[in-house]
């Protein structure tokens, strides 16, 4: 029946159907290599995304890598992140950076902020100017500013913080105060209160008429309202101010504004072994914790009639010793925590404590002795007030 039919074509008939078969082979094999086409492109599009995938697995890496060496040493955490074009070495960026990634040691942020070079001084200006104080009173504004961080040890890196937060919040709240002295000085006295009323340690509770009193004349030689300083008295009385957690070490013990905190190994009292130890220095007392995740200390050692001094010891040449110069012999007055739970009474006439180094062991010499002798706190305000008055009395 074909047969016949394509008999019944003529020669040119004949001819068109089989130009038709050709074009229609063509048509098929240009479809295959379209085909061929797509699926290599397709191919290539994968290979592209896998890349930028493995790239941005590669940069997130790289990015907490970076993270955890600024929580290690926050200077070089900085450096890495910006030598490895992760953070843009400018105030605003490193400033945002240091106010909204997760995942920062909050101590490791405030001895960053409190460095002295141009640049630190601008990103702690940055730093500052992204919290917004306005219409609140003093103590919200402090209770925001000291979650972002914690406040370093050092005398000089505290001044820079608390004279950033008192020209913002003035800047702010431009008629609350006459000068940033005076929210300088009031803003320490509100701390101080918070560490008076809220530290177990500290026995002479300083009440809302001495508080007044203390705080008479510091606004340019002008008393501050009463109702003012009662309300701030009231509120940190009815809520202490909240210690961020340390997101990147951990760090939940409640211990405000330590002079000083680290690992070092201590000596055993009845047992001579040494222990690995995290040691902090707040409020004339040095705390040692068996983990940064204690909120128990093991062991306080109250630093009142002790001295320090550097010591030799057979195999761990970085050691300091903590002693009596006044009772030789007799036990030092401190307490520590057993296994069980039991606080009893420490078993050492003195303490010897080890360094990781000779640069270690003398900051921490140096950081006990001024510890024992002054409250850098109380400086910063007596200087300031100093400054207020000698102001007054010129004008």
């Amino acid at each position: 029946m074909t047969e016949s039919y394509h008999t019944d074509l003529t020669a040119e008939e004949q001819m068109e159907i089989e130009r038709l078969k050709m074009h229609k082979q063509i048509l098929l094999e240009d479809i295959e290599k379209l085909k061929n086409q797509i699926e290599n492109v397709m191919a290539d599009i994968q290979d592209f995304k896998s890349a930028e995938d493995n790239k941005m697995l590669e940069r997130e890496k790289r990015f907490c890598s970076g993270k955890k060496k600024f929580n290690m040493d926050p200077k070089k955490g900085i450096k890495y992140l910006v030598d490895n074009e992760l953070l843009d070495w400018k105030p605003e960026r490193v400033a945002e950076f240091l106010y909204k990634e997760e995942g920062l040691n909050k101590t490791a942020i405030g001895d960053f902020l409190g460095e002295r070079e141009d640049m630190h001084l601008q990103i702690l200006k940055a730093f500052v100017e992204l919290h917004e104080f306005s219409d609140l009173n003093l103590v919200q504004a402090l209770r925001q500013f000291l979650w972002s961080f914690r406040l370093p040890g050092e005398a000089q890196k505290i001044d820079r913080m608390m004279e950033a937060f008192a020209t913002r919040y003035c800047n702010c709240n431009a008629n609350v105060f006459q000068s940033t002295d005076t929210c300088y000085i009031l803003s320490f006295a509100i701390i101080m209160l918070n560490t008076s009323l809220h530290n177990p340690n500290v026995k002479d509770k300083t009440s809302l008429e001495r508080f007044i009193s203390m705080n008479r004349g510091i606004n340019n030689g002008q008393d501050l309202p009463n109702e003012l300083l009662t309300n701030l008295y009231n509120s940190i009385r009815n809520e202490p101010f909240k210690i961020p957690e340390d997101d990147g070490n951990d760090l939940t013990h409640t211990f405000f504004n330590p002079e000083r905190e680290g690992w070092l190994l201590k000596l055993g009292g009845r047992v001579k072994t040494w222990k690995r130890r995290w040691f902090i220095l707040t409020d004339n007392c040095l705390y040692y914790f068996e983990y940064t995740t204690d909120k128990e200390p093991r062991g306080i050692i109250p630093l009142e009639n002790l001295c320090v001094r550097e010591v030799m010891f057979p195999r761990k040449p970085y050691c300091l010793e903590l002693y009596n110069p006044n009772s030789q012999g007799q036990k030092i007055k401190a307490c520590k925590t057993e296994t069980d739970g039991r606080v009893v009474e420490g078993k050492h006439q003195s303490y010897t404590i080890c360094a990781a180094s000779a640069e270690e062991r003398d900051e921490w010499i140096e950081s006990i002795r001024a510890s024992i002798t002054k409250d850098p706190f109380y400086d910063l305000v007596s200087t300031r007030k100093k400054k207020v008055i000698n102001t007054v009395t010129e004008n």
